[in-house]
């Protein structure tokens, strides 16, 4: 069986985490993905730790791409970038709009030499308008298209002091929103023989993902009903042995409210005047989660636990950790987590990919190349000699290091 992208090729421009992860989804789905790195590296290879001078950051966007680094400053650099971007079926890349195009590499170049070429552009704020321009980085775009407003309003008084989101939703999001964008570019092209641009904005794509978003936009009253389902009041709990777990959804929420004393066997609290509306089971919320803690308290069994919630429509979810999660039998019989070579002669842990095939096989994990570690093997498949990459080291065309602070071999 073969992988379901094996034969594309991918030239990846991209650096850190949007377009790494873009790039990095359709590697794990089989194509060959080169990247081309800059002389000053990639940045994620500063993340921390480090296994011998590689970064276990970096790894995990970019193990199984090729890798070669070169100045396009250089004319002979920018003449083998032409010639792998004459051969690529996609071009992902995630600098600030316009950047490429300074090097003769945007996409109203490349299309005049490869117009089938599949060309996507991650950006902060897209390639065009008035916030064009803006340097973007996750926190940055949480903060400009309301995620974290919501952070503050949902946690309220609870926060000492304000803070940030502890993930990169909008780095990670706007990736597979990018690999969304290939495969739906690729479909167009195999009905219609076009490749096409397309401008991926990290804005847009967090202004999407957020499923409150047509609620906080109507201006409509919602009478102190949490917005949406109600996910993100899915309150705390703890067991008697001192696990934490969470039920999905607020019994705020009316429809929820129902559910947690059918859950409960509490249909009494259905006709409790403190809790008859939203806005008095609001009021009265540490009321309502004393009963429901309290009730939570009589089980010492968690199967028991979840069977009697599952009978109500909801769900459980334990708090774990991630190494916690990587050691379950779900992650192991899924083979949620891989070894990637760590390139010190051992081996590190990294999530693997999230689909299983029933007509396809996905590539094996991939290693992590250092900085300029495929310049002889992908520069000898154009038909340049090794006389010549050896010259073009030596002039400093071409780059290569093995670590991010090391100096150029």
């Amino acid at each position: 069986m073969s992988a379901p992208l094996e034969g594309l090729r991918v030239i990846d421009f991209t650096r850190v985490l949007s377009g790494p992860g873009c790039t990095k989804a359709l590697r794990d789905l089989g194509a060959d993905v080169t990247k081309i790195e800059p002389p000053a590296g990639d940045v994620g290879r500063a993340g921390v730790p480090h296994v011998g001078s590689m970064s276990t950051y970096y790894a995990q966007q970019n193990a199984g791409k090729r890798n070669i680094s070169l100045d396009l400053n250089w004319p002979e650099a920018r003449d083998i970038v032409a010639k792998l971007c004459a051969d690529a079926d996609v071009i992902v890349e995630n600098f600030r709009p316009g950047t490429l195009a300074r090097f003769g590499f945007g996409y109203d170049d490349v299309v005049k030499f490869n117009p089938k070429v599949v060309y996507v552009s991650i950006s902060g704020y897209g390639q065009t308008g008035p916030w064009r321009n803006r340097p973007a980085f996750a926190p940055t775009v949480h903060a400009e298209t309301g995620l974290t407003d919501i952070l503050q309003k949902h946690y309220e008084g609870a926060m000492v002091e304000m803070r940030n989101d502890a993930c990169s939703h909008a780095d990670v999001y706007t990736g597979l929103h990018g690999v969304i964008a290939v495969l739906a570019a690729l479909q167009h092209r195999s009905r219609t023989g076009e490749g096409q641009y397309v401008d991926v904005s990290m804005a847009a794509t967090m202004l999407s993902a957020n499923e409150r978003a047509g609620a906080q936009l109507s201006g409509l009253e919602v009478n102190d009903e949490p917005y949406a389902l109600s996910a993100n009041e899915s309150p705390l709990f703890e067991l008697p042995d001192g696990r934490r777990l969470t039920i999905a959804t607020s019994p705020v929420f009316s429809p929820m409210f129902i559910r947690y004393c059918s859950m409960m066997r509490r249909t009494d609290l259905l006709k409790d005047p403190r809790f008859a509306t939203a806005t008095l089971r609001k009021a009265n919320l540490a009321l309502l989660m004393a009963e429901v803690k309290a009730w939570i308290l009589t089980f010492t069994d968690l199967d028991q636990l979840q069977a009697q919630v599952s009978e109500a429509g909801l769900a459980i979810g334990v708090v774990r950790s991630t190494q916690d999660l990587a050691d379950s039998e779900w992650a192991k019989d899924w083979g949620a987590v891989v070894e990637v070579e760590d390139r010190a002669g051992g081996t590190v842990r990294m999530p693997g990919p999230p689909w299983r095939f029933g007509r396809s096989e996905l590539p094996k994990p991939g290693l992590p190349y250092f900085q300029g570690e495929s310049n002889a093997e992908v520069l000898g498949e154009l038909g340049i000699s090794a006389e010549r990459i050896e010259t073009l080291r030596q002039r400093g065309v071409l780059r290569s290091r093995r670590s991010p602070a090391g100096a150029f071999d």
